[in-house]
């Protein structure tokens, strides 16, 4: 993070609800925080459509001149990603650097990537951002001084073009193609294992990496921050029977996601897509968690997450009293806090419950010779009873159809509709 402290006014425009404007400006502050600035004021105008070519009008941008000189700020942010002529007219007007939400999300997200994956991304969406912006701007793409913006690529060299940024991108693209195939193999991987795969997402500072380190002691970076990690991490997690399931922690979702961001991080993001079923990590001491639920749910079914068992955790419930316990998408609703611990032992029940469900019951007599059979229960079932007889080993246990067929006991065709 940068040591600048930007002192910023934040700017909206309420096409519709007012009220969710100001509770996006809110949200902005929150972001300016996380990315090193102090909020001094928020305005906002009510507009049928943003102006085309300053976001606001010519009477809020008077208004905007004013309040600029009266708290000594240093930028203004936007609420909403602006378009290269908006950006450059309302800097021309203004005299000041003028930022947008995208940009800010942009810069946190360079600030909080760790892995070489993460970093490909973050740099990769900079870029794309970047290109759009340099019809216009000429040499002023390069912004010097620090703050917001400046953290990534292409902000400190004056030489900056459009052909280094797309020769650029193009690379990043390709070590990115690499990371996903990599990605791809692991989850092939994961899928052979046959170990059931539990995606959380949700809102960002939901308490998704607090609810993975206490699950697993996954020592996952987990701070009171929006975007306090980027990187997927996946953990097995032991249930009280003995079977073992893994846990994926995802990236945080926000309003308005820039798509430069969704685009870039879609390998990360589809940890969910591939996931065999969805914890849904909600913050109910957030007084607009239903709002950042419906947010969530937007961004699943624009990855295409579609017909999967969804767990919601409603989430901090140790600070809040008074929540409604609703979410028509999800099968199973908890209340849970990470923090404390409070719901998680309900939790390992359900999902011991979940898994039983989506097995088959078998009892067979296994040859001392196929004792490796029962090892293969164990990594992918919920073995009950094993007693040694001298017929050889008896075992019964709840098994995916899936391991019924891998260790003989039925068929592949027999396996469609037996012991339902």
């Amino acid at each position: 993070m940068s040591d600048v402290l930007e002192k910023v006014i934040l700017v909206g425009v309420a096409t519709g609800n007012e009220e969710n404007c100001i509770k996006s400006l809110d949200e902005l502050a929150e972001l300016a925080k996380t990315a090193g600035a102090e909020t001094v004021y928020k305005m906002y105008q009510n507009r049928d459509s943003f102006h085309p070519g300053t976001y606001i009008g010519r009477g809020k941008i008077e208004e905007l001149r004013e309040l600029i000189y009266i708290h000594d700020a240093t930028g203004i942010i936007c609420d909403d990603e602006l378009s290269p002529a908006q950006m450059k007219n309302l800097e021309d007007e203004l005299d000041i650097k003028v930022m947008d939400r995208t940009m800010v999300i942009l810069d946190i997200f360079a600030s909080r990537a760790s892995t070489a994956e993460g970093k490909i991304q973050v740099e990769l969406a900079q870029l794309k951002y970047q290109m759009t912006r340099l019809l216009g701007k000429g040499t002023a793409l390069s912004r010097l001084g620090g703050g917001i913006g400046t953290r990534g690529p292409g902000e400190s060299k004056l030489e900056t073009d459009r052909r280094r940024i797309r020769d650029r991108a193009g690379q990043l693209s390709r070590e990115l193609k690499d990371v996903v195939r990599h990605r791809e193999v692991t989850r092939k991987e994961r899928q052979k294992n046959a170990l059931p795969v539990f995606a959380i997402v949700g809102y960002t500072n939901a308490g998704k990496s607090t609810m993975l380190n206490k699950l697993t002691n996954a020592e996952v970076l987990s701070e009171d921050k929006l975007f306090a990690t980027l990187d997927p991490t996946t953990r097995a997690y032991s249930l009280e029977n003995g079977e073992k399931v893994l846990l994926t922690d995802t990236v945080g979702f926000i309003n308005k996601l820039p798509h430069h961001l969704v685009e870039a991080f879609k390998s990360t993001l589809e940890e969910a897509k591939y996931a065999d079923y969805i914890i849904h990590v909600v913050d109910s001491s957030n007084p607009n968690y239903e709002d950042q639920m419906k947010t969530v749910y937007a961004t699943l079914d624009d990855l295409g997450v579609h017909d999967k068992t969804v767990i919601t955790l409603f989430n901090k419930c140790d600070l809040s009293s008074d929540i409604k316990l609703f979410d028509d998408r999800a099968q199973y609703i908890l209340k849970t806090s990470a923090v404390r611990g409070d719901g998680l032992e309900e939790f390992q029940q359900l999902l011991t419950t979940i898994l039983r469900n989506g097995k088959i019951y078998m009892e067979h007599i296994f040859d001392y010779s196929q004792a490796g059979m029962i090892q293969l229960i164990r990594a992918g079932g919920s073995l009950l009873e094993e007693n040694y007889v001298p017929e050889g080993i008896e075992v019964k246990a709840y098994v995916t159809r899936e391991i019924a067929g891998k260790i003989g006991v039925i068929s592949k065709e027999q396996s469609v509709g037996l012991w339902d």
